[in-house]
């Protein structure tokens, strides 16, 4: 028992030293990290609707309760002000004729409570701004304006938040793994994406990025270096039909990064593949895009992935996400120069035919002149 759990652990060690370091994780979230932005920090401050969309709800939160709190508590140590210097308190003992700039304050939780009042239009009728004092009156103005203001940023905001499309990428997903094998003749590697919701996404494209370390010939080194990634469904990229689960694939061509990998050093390579789906929501209009990543160690090579729809016997299709992302060995090539190689080599062989050769009869006579 204890040299099973000393095996494991030591394969759990040697997987965790293997594991290697993602820019994009498997949900999408990109693994980077700016340095040194602190003198650039008050640019966020004026795209300040963009910053406040992109806080995490936490944060929008304690910025929306302090902004209400915040300035019902500021306007109430002003209308405190007013009536403190009007002589409204009942410190100073005003007599029975004299008029206040506002009624029933008699002190700063008076003052709050009115405040509270007059910007979210309660209204209780108990206390209310006389003709007496004109401060008062371009108070009571300034405040409701404010409090529209507000109002309509934080509840916009919040508003904006739930209904970004990026809630709507959680509901597309990507398969585990990456497989590769023949496809058509031709090797490829296969990726599959479904929609787990009925409403189409409209006017879908996807594509990739394959990220690696490069050197040029200069001898620069270029880290996490770009190359587009083609990926097709059999009526090409463009517009999918998104209703049920597709299987995308890339071609392994000589144009593609992919050619000179084989199954048996696919592993030692460092790359990673990114995916992306773009599309625009039904339902909302809204752009949206999903995305994921694919190490080595997560691209399968002599697989293709299992069928997972079926007919009923009521006539309707059925997805089984079951097996979205079981895979079947199959035999592959383990190059894709090998597979090119061997249709080189038999059609060699065959022979090519010459459509344009007619065959001619050439008529012979026995009969010879002298």
């Amino acid at each position: 028992m204890f040299n099973y759990l000393r095996k494991r652990f030591t394969s759990h060690i040697r997987e965790r030293s293997r594991r290697r370091a993602r820019l994009v994780s498997k949900d999408g979230r990109c693994n980077i990290e700016f340095g040194n932005v602190e003198k650039a920090r008050f640019v966020f401050l004026i795209d300040i609707w963009t910053t406040i969309l992109d806080l995490k709800w936490r944060y929008k939160m304690t910025i929306f309760i302090s902004a209400f709190l915040g300035s019902w508590f500021l306007f109430g140590l002003l209308w405190y002000f007013v009536a403190y210097v009007h002589k409204d308190l009942p410190e100073f003992s005003p007599s029975i004729n004299h008029t206040p700039c506002v009624e029933n304050i008699n002190g700063l939780t008076s003052a709050f409570l009115f405040s509270l009042e007059t910007q979210v239009t309660i209204g209780y009728g108990f206390r209310c701004v006389t003709e007496q004092c004109a401060t008062a009156i371009f108070l009571l103005i300034f405040q409701s304006i404010l409090g529209v203001i507000i109002n309509s940023f934080m509840c916009g905001a919040i508003l904006a938040k739930i209904s970004r499309s990026k809630n709507r990428a959680k509901t597309i997903t990507f398969s585990k793994n990456a497989v590769i094998s023949k496809r058509g003749g031709k090797l490829c590697l296969l990726i599959r994406v479904a929609n787990l919701r009925k409403s189409l996404l409209i006017g879908s494209h996807i594509y990739g990025k394959l990220l690696k370390t490069t050197i040029t010939p200069e001898g620069e080194t270029i880290i996490l270096d770009q190359v587009n990634i083609e990926f097709v469904v059999d009526a090409g990229n463009e517009n999918l039909f998104f209703i049920s689960p597709l299987t995308i694939y890339h071609v392994i061509d000589k144009n593609s990064p992919f050619f000179h990998m084989a199954a048996e050093t696919i592993l030692q390579q460092d790359f990673e593949l990114v995916v992306f789906l773009d599309g625009t929501v039904e339902a909302t209009s809204a752009t949206c895009q999903v995305r994921t990543s694919y190490i080595p160690e997560e691209v399968l090579w002599g697989y293709r992935f299992a069928p997972i729809v079926s007919k009923t016997k009521e006539g309707k299709y059925r997805v089984d996400f079951q097996n979205f992302s079981k895979t079947v060995a199959v035999e592959t090539p383990h190059c894709a120069l090998c597979l090119y190689n061997e249709k080189e080599a038999k059609a060699k062989e065959k022979g090519y035919d010459n459509p344009g050769f007619v065959l001619s009869e050439v008529c012979e006579t026995s009969d010879t002149k002298m």
